[in-house]
């Protein structure tokens, strides 16, 4: 029998469908994905990401004026404080910090052979500064707590617990960038990974376990922020595909964290019943909860919404459907006023 857990509905949607940036997101973008959980969900959502328009290597330096601009109007770079001018600062040569900025693959080239759509991917093809890209090479990411420092980064000895090699480390408040990027890759490509020469942040189709720790860290020390998510929404407009891990990022635990648990566990139907589910036309209510008193029944949709909301004394609500689109909905039972009871459907057409 499941386990009952009260829950607030803004936890429940954070978990499903992520709140930052949710208004850019495409009605109906991520309903194959709501409810799943491991590699069913990150199968589902790199389905979703998957066959995005690709943009041009050459391309790319337009794209940032759109993906990567500062308040200020210069280049925002995740290496180093310089200040650059789109186009005029654009590296050919250099020989020093805050010479040039170019086109950092977060994923180096030489572990997919520079082939595409990869190497052209705006999502983890980002500008930084020339010489600390130099410096950063093809090594993989890590910590390396005595490393030298270059620009905003650090390059040295892995000293997080898995690997032992030269890794670089970005700052610190661009690591969850980085680590929601890897994750994107992970998902997005995951059914050519395998085919790649790779480094040491994969194995097999999937990222290697010490490097999804320790992004997986990173992810939660270093949260979604508004460049991201504006990033996320820009890209969008010239690949027509998104970054999940942006918009919902308790994803990134929910495929990568072993130890998962989710924010909710839907209530045994020993408390309330909902059906048909899925359902086309009506749904219905057997409600247990009243005792003889009312119960508010609301139902929201995957953006938190409410579509529908009704007070009753009854121990059986039917209720009209036949209007709502395909998707996933939530109906929530409020017995006392107090206590929040949730239960997921989906509505098929």
């Amino acid at each position: 029998m499941k386990n009952i857990l009260k829950v607030t509905i803004l936890s429940l949607l954070l978990l499903f469908i992520g709140l930052p940036g949710f208004s850019q997101i495409p009605a109906g973008y991520y309903n194959s994905a709501a409810g799943l959980e491991g590699e069913e969900l990150r199968l589902a959502l790199h389905n979703i990401i998957d066959g995005h328009t690709s943009v041009s290597y050459d391309d790319l330096w337009d794209v940032y004026v759109d993906t990567d601009k500062r308040s200020d109007g210069k280049v925002w770079d995740t290496y180093s404080t310089c200040s650059f001018t789109f186009g005029s600062d654009q590296c050919g040569s250099y020989g020093n910090i805050c010479d040039c900025y170019n086109r950092e693959h977060t994923v180096p080239q030489s572990w997919f052979n520079e082939a595409s759509p990869m190497v052209s991917d705006a999502f983890h093809v980002i500008p930084t500064d020339g010489k600390v890209n130099g410096y950063r090479s093809n090594y993989p990411f890590g910590e390396c707590n005595s490393g030298t420092t270059y620009g905003l980064g650090k390059l040295g000895s892995c000293t997080y617990p898995g690997y032992s090699g030269t890794v670089f480390e970005p700052a610190d408040e661009y690591k969850g960038d980085m680590a929601r990027i890897y994750f994107y890759m992970a998902t997005r490509y995951m059914d050519v990974i395998d085919n790649w020469p790779g480094g040491a942040s994969f194995d097999a189709d999937n990222l290697s376990i010490w490097t999804r720790n320790m992004m997986l860290q990173w992810h939660h020390d270093d949260p979604v922020s508004q460049k991201e998510i504006d990033r996320n929404n820009a890209v969008h407009d010239y690949q027509h595909n998104r970054n999940p891990y942006v918009d919902n990022p308790t994803w990134a635990d929910a495929v990568w964290d072993p130890d998962y648990v989710p924010n909710f566990i839907e209530i045994s139907n020993s408390y309330f019943s909902v059906y048909p589910n899925p359902a086309f036309d009506f749904i219905t209510v057997d409600n247990l909860l009243l005792s003889g008193n009312s119960c508010q029944i609301s139902i929201y949709d995957i953006s938190g919404r409410v579509i529908f909301e009704q007070l009753t004394t009854e121990e059986k609500e039917v209720i009209n459907i036949s209007t709502l689109p395909a998707g996933a909905y939530f109906i929530q039972l409020c017995p006392d006023g107090k206590s929040k009871y949730i239960q997921r459907i989906s509505v098929v057409r």
